[in-house]
């Protein structure tokens, strides 16, 4: 079968203003909006768009955390999707052990495409979809503005620094995407109440043979320092002089 597998990750919302911790251990979640991460939503409208297209037969989307990531998965049915896997853990896994988990699945469900978002908002870490193909030893195009399937292969748009680059990947292969590749689509109710009678299956950590280690240390989480009021000024020499008061210039 012709699949293509959708890595999806559960972010507070990205209109919900984030609340730090009091003793700065983390970010408080509790009572909190919790959705798709954006870039996710993207590769998942992606693949929905391929298939829809018939270039592919199945659309299996998996996330990697807590039994409440249930909640975003039966999202992501209600967009199109025909499967969903939770492997199931309540420890925080950087981004090494996620990709080792995708890595498991991708043994198992042998897909000819993976697309993941480029990065997702909380961490801003870009290195699952990377590490994923370096596990899987297969080609990666990544920051995917445009994707075109061909036979056996795929033609990517990347967005650059210097602006766009285009390049051909053999299948199978990892794509992760930016920005500008779609619009996810609208949910609607109808859909919602059919995504509830579509599979849902939940395997835990151990059973993929995944022990996470931690290698990054977090010793505190702060906000952002509060921004001092600006000043208007009237003349060139007015904005010189506040600049030198500041100590910029």
């Amino acid at each position: 079968m012709k699949r293509i597998l959708v890595g999806i990750k559960r972010v507070v919302d990205s209109s919900t203003r984030v609340r730090v911790k009091p003793d700065g251990s983390g970010i408080a979640i509790d009572g909190v909006k919790m959705s798709i991460n954006p870039f996710d939503e993207i590769a998942l409208e992606e693949a929905l768009r391929i298939k829809e297209r018939g270039a592919s037969e199945e659309v299996v989307v998996v996330s990697v955390g807590p039994a409440d990531a249930q909640q975003q998965l039966r999202t992501a049915l209600a967009m199109g999707a025909d499967r969903a896997l939770l492997v199931q853990t309540d420890a925080l896994l950087e981004s090494l052990d996620v990709a080792r988990v995708l890595l498991a699945l991708v043994r198992r469900e042998q897909p000819f495409a993976v697309i993941l978002g480029k990065q997702a908002i909380d961490d801003d870490n870009n290195q699952t979809g990377q590490m994923l193909a370096a596990l899987w030893d297969r080609p990666q195009a990544t920051f995917a503005s445009k994707i075109e399937l061909r036979e056996g292969s795929a033609v990517v748009t990347r967005e650059v620094d210097a602006g766009l680059e285009v390049l051909e990947v053999q299948l199978p292969a990892v794509f992760t995407t930016d920005l500008r590749l779609n619009e996810p689509r609208y949910v609607k109710l109808p859909n919602i109440v059919q995504a509830k009678k579509k599979p849902l299956e939940v395997l835990p950590l151990a059973n993929l043979g995944v022990e996470p280690r931690a290698r990054v240390k977090q010793l505190r989480v702060e906000p952002p320092p509060v921004r001092t009021k600006g000043i208007r000024v009237k003349t060139a020499a007015e904005l010189i002089e506040a600049l030198r008061t500041r100590g910029l210039i």
